[in-house]
């Protein structure tokens, strides 16, 4: 009976954890307009010749501007402007 609740335990957190890590695209929206626009505007996302072409792109691409403007950010800080970036513009 232990081992059965143990095993259940683990199994209800396993599936929590991604609820748990969801990524906050309306504070991803919120670096962006504080960081990324002091670069560019919002017309890099959408033009035809864009870079970024996938979702480990786009991360990619993120993790590029967050070095170059020397910001600190958290995995979580990141993965929050790859969601809002990605509903926003990209789709992916």
């Amino acid at each position: 009976m232990k081992l059965f609740l143990q095993t259940t335990t683990l199994a209800l957190l396993m599936t929590a954890l991604p609820a748990i890590q969801a990524a906050d695209a309306g504070r991803g929206k919120q670096l962006v307009g504080e960081n990324c626009t002091s670069c560019h505007d919002d017309s890099v996302y959408t033009r035809k010749d864009r870079r970024v072409t996938t979702l480990d792109g786009l991360k990619k691409q993120v993790k590029r501007c967050e070095l170059n403007l020397g910001l600190t950010w958290f995995d979580e800080d990141i993965q929050d402007v790859v969601s809002y970036l990605n509903t926003t513009y990209y789709k992916f």
